[in-house]
């Protein structure tokens, strides 16, 4: 089947979804859940498919994990369902209402957008998590995953349109489009007037190509550049604990610290047992001439080095001078995701927030709390780092637009 077919199906399926109630769309996240949870088995060997050819690609270990389903993950996909389902509706909710002076009642209401196409790379679990707030907020959706993930997708979704059908709703709310080929995704990027947005979610280079070549309207999802930056009145104890989580609780995430920059009016104290915990932790250190004077593992780091989002054990790091000094560091090379500031300081904290211009800017607390769950949105698409509609974690508010409804009695404009 075309893209093209499988976009007005699609379109179809999103009727029926804009007007279903909570009700019907909760149940069917409840049906959806259960049916993972006892089909499993055939998930899980669909995925063992894909690990097996992803090692004999040679694929990455960050991947490799990225990419791997188990009864646990299974299990954990299902209850992100379920606690979808107990989320507040968005369609319908009021933004803003007021009656103008000539008697005309004014409300701005939450719809949906309709067809919401997704691209992303290698995670299963992104299959189901867009499929569910996609659908919980009124939208069908059209899943283009990577030819890595294919057999797992493809299970996943037979899955999920069984249960959907079976909870009364149409089973074309959820398609999965071919990723055996390029063509799928220039067919997507194209189908303007049939999908009413994109989002890309992967590397660089898959973001790049979607931003620039789509005709279909994007909301861009950035990758995580993600800083932390120890001031001279930071905690050193709280600085280091916060430093080693944002980068080692887990490697392969867009909200993990790939850079690390230290005043240099602290950095005897907290630099010699970071850089060893980094070093037991297994963690390579790219650094500047001052951070290598602290240690000999410390690898020469490039202008490369600070501009990459790693997603391995590896950390960029370097001693600056001052609080302008990171926040110029941060402006030339962060993506506009998450950045951090350890400090005692109050107006040293005011300072970094406000000008640091990122989605996300911590205090005194770790990268990693960047996400749609831990903010209680309790699901996200994505993490936005443009400026239009939606930044940061993306959760089903964002996955809607807005309409005036505009009531009068035989009003007539003179």
């Amino acid at each position: 089947m075309s893209v093209t077919e499988q976009a007005r199906r699609a379109r179809t399926a999103a009727e029926a979804l804009a007007v279903a109630t909570r009700t019907a769309k909760d149940a069917a996240l409840h049906a959806m859940a259960d049916a993972l949870v006892a089909r499993t088995p055939e998930i899980v060997a669909a995925n063992g498919a894909d690990l097996a050819a992803g090692r004999e690609a040679g694929l990455s270990a960050a991947i490799l994990d990225r990419l791997a389903l188990d009864e646990g993950r299974v299990a954990g996909i299902a209850e992100a369902l379920r606690e979808m389902a107990g989320l507040p509706d968005p369609v319908g909710e009021v933004l803003r209402g007021s009656t103008l002076p000539n008697g005309l009642e004014l409300r701005q209401i939450r719809v949906p957008f309709g067809v919401v196409g997704i691209i992303y790379e290698a995670r299963p679990n992104v299959t189901v998590d867009a499929a569910g707030i996609c659908l919980k907020s009124g939208n069908a959706a059209l899943l283009r995953g990577s030819s890595s993930a294919a057999h797992s997708n493809a299970a996943l979704v037979a899955v999920l349109r069984d249960a959907i059908a079976g909870a009364g709703l149409p089973a074309d709310a959820v398609q999965l489009l071919d990723a055996t080929t390029r063509d799928s995704v220039k067919e997507l990027m194209r189908a303007r007037g049939l999908v009413d947005v994109l989002i890309p979610r992967g590397g660089a280079s898959l973001i790049r190509t979607v931003v620039e070549e789509s005709t279909v309207p994007v909301i861009e999802t950035g990758v995580g550049n993600c800083h932390v930056y120890v001031d001279a009145a930071a905690d050193v104890g709280k600085a280091a604990a916060i430093t080693l989580n944002a980068k080692t609780q887990r490697l392969s995430t867009c909200n993990t610290a790939e850079s690390l920059l230290v005043h240099a009016g602290i950095a005897d104290a907290f630099l010699p047992p970071v850089l060893a915990a980094f070093a037991e932790a297994g963690v390579t250190v790219h650094g500047d001439a001052r951070v290598a004077a602290y240690s000999d593992a410390v690898v020469a780091a490039t202008d490369e080095d600070f501009a990459t989002e790693y997603l391995s054990a590896d950390i960029a790091v370097a001693v600056v001078d001052s609080l302008d000094a990171a926040v110029g560091h941060i402006r030339r090379y962060g993506s506009g995701h998450t950045d951090a500031i350890v400090t005692d300081s109050q107006s040293a904290a005011r300072e970094f927030v406000a000008r640091v211009d990122s989605a996300a800017v911590m205090v005194n607390a770790s990268t990693r709390f960047t996400d749609g769950g831990e903010f209680g949105f309790g699901a996200e698409i994505g993490i936005s780092t443009q400026k239009l509609h939606a930044r940061g974690p993306m959760g089903l508010p964002e996955l809607t637009s807005t309409k005036y409804v505009v009531t009068g009695d035989a009003h007539l404009r003179g």
